[in-house]
């Protein structure tokens, strides 16, 4: 079982194309979305409460009944609840058609922060999500903290020397500006003393839009910055510096869902 193990570093992920989903959850989430295993290993006590379960898996899957013990020893889980699975990544998801609604991550680093954005932007209506650099998307922890949002969404990581990544960006954010998406990148409180830093809920969230959301520690790089159309913040209580990003988000992604419901 030493090759699950590598499919925990995103070197032998790219080396066997595939990709590892540690539990029952992951593995349900991944079914649903119609994305089929290759491989399944599994403990006799998981297959006696979740046979129902393989029962979804298409009949050529590879299946591997393992001890406990063996389990564990090959997941990065602390306490596997007896299920891994092993997918093609080619069978993810891909961005097939111009979004209108775009969240873009610049650099954020916190594999909790990413799982949960992933988590609201999908609940959010996000077509697509744009990473820049930041933690990858398919570590256990990511996988984990999105509940499974990440094998729903499409998206495009961008990774490079860092000076390489923001100008790719800044294409790929001039090309939906051209295409009519308006840039709404988001700033700390303190900003909003700024003429053109504005609450968030005073834009017209129903357009096209591309929401920029930067690094936990720096925010939003100034080369993007600049390039924004519109500057909002989240006004809060100033005995607060700056609110998590993955916070932060919920608000601003809602916001387009709710302006559209109640129009």
């Amino acid at each position: 079982m030493h090759r699950l193990r590598t499919l925990s570093s995103s070197k032998g992920r790219d080396k066997a194309s595939s990709l590892l989903l540690e539990g029952t959850h992951l593995l349900s989430e991944a079914l649903k979305t119609g994305f089929m295993p290759s491989e399944i290993v599994l403990t006799s006590k998981w297959l006696e409460e979740h046979s129902s379960l393989l029962v979804e898996c298409s009949s050529d899957v590879e299946v591997h009944i393992v001890t406990e013990d063996v389990l564990k020893a090959s997941l990065t889980t602390f306490t596997p609840d007896g299920v891994a699975s092993l997918f093609p990544i080619k069978g993810l998801p891909t961005i097939t058609k111009q979004s209108n609604f775009i969240l873009a991550l610049d650099r954020v680093q916190d594999p909790g922060n990413m799982g949960t954005l992933f988590r609201t932007a999908l609940a959010a209506e996000v077509e697509e999500i744009w990473l820049a650099l930041g933690a990858d998307p398919f570590s256990q922890k990511v996988l984990r903290s999105s509940a499974g949002a990440v094998l729903h969404l499409p998206f495009k990581r961008l990774v490079d020397m860092e000076e390489n990544v923001i100008n790719e960006l800044l294409r790929m954010l001039k090309k939906a500006q051209i295409r009519g998406l308006q840039v709404v990148g988001t700033f700390k409180s303190d900003f909003s003393k700024e003429k053109d830093v504005i609450p968030y809920w005073e834009i017209d969230w129903q357009k096209p839009t591309v929401l920029v959301l930067g690094n936990e520690g720096s925010g939003i790089h100034p080369k993007v910055q600049a390039f924004c159309t519109h500057k909002v913040t989240l006004p809060h209580n100033e005995n607060v510096e700056s609110l998590n990003v993955a916070s932060a988000a919920v608000p601003l992604l809602l916001e387009r869902l709710r302006a559209k419901m109640t129009s």
